[in-house]
Formats: structure tokens, C-alpha cells, sequence
């Protein structure tokens, strides 16, 4: 049987940025100016991204990383698959994407 690949979709993706959504899910927000978001959609709507492929750069939601921390959501930049970063609610969310490499200089 022949595999086909289908027609292929373009992305205005510069880097992206897996956030497990079972961390988010149990912190129940802890980000963004009143502390209320999650950290997606905190990191989504500080850097002016739109969700889905036509944003500068991506933040998925994925499923349970299995790293589970306390009070913190697990989050891998997919450029650098060796480090993944622990956010602890109310980070500084310049810093976390900086470090995700989400503008330039990270």
C-alpha cells in the first residue's frame, strides 16, 4: 500500500512552544495582568500572536508531558527539545519567552 502525503500548509511560525495543558488545567490560571489566564492564552495575548498557524510563532497545547510539578506548568520550546522549562504562576512573561526562544534574542 502507497502512502500519500497530502497537499502541504504553510505556517507563519518563526518557533514554537508546547504548554502541557494537564499543568495548566490543575493551576486554574496564575497568569496575565490579574492572574486569572492560562499561561497560553496569558503568553498568546502578551506577545500578539493570533492561535493556529497564521500567528508569528506558535503555542500549542498539549497533553500531560508527564513531568508534573507542583504549582508550575511544563512548557518545551520545539526548537530545543532538550530543555524544558517549569513556569510558576505570576512569571515575568517577557522572561518565560525569551527563554522559549518566542522572540528574538531567546
Amino acid at each position: 500500500m502507497e502512502a500519500r502525503l497530502k497537499t502541504r500548509i504553510n505556517a507563519n511560525w518563526a518557533n514554537a512552544a508546547m504548554v502541557c495543558a494537564k499543568c495548566q488545567k490543575k493551576l486554574k490560571g496564575g497568569f496575565g495582568p490579574e492572574g486569572k489566564q492560562t499561561l497560553s492564552k496569558a503568553l498568546r495575548k502578551h506577545l500578539g500572536v493570533k492561535k493556529g498557524r497564521k500567528g508569528a510563532v506558535g503555542i500549542v497545547e498539549t497533553k500531560c508531558l508527564s513531568v508534573c510539578p507542583k504549582n508550575a506548568v511544563t512548557v518545551v520550546n520545539a526548537a530545543r527539545m532538550d530543555q524544558w522549562l517549569l513556569v510558576a504562576p505570576g512569571a515575568d512573561l517577557d522572561e518565560v519567552a525569551q527563554s522559549l526562544g518566542l522572540v528574538p534574542g531567546g
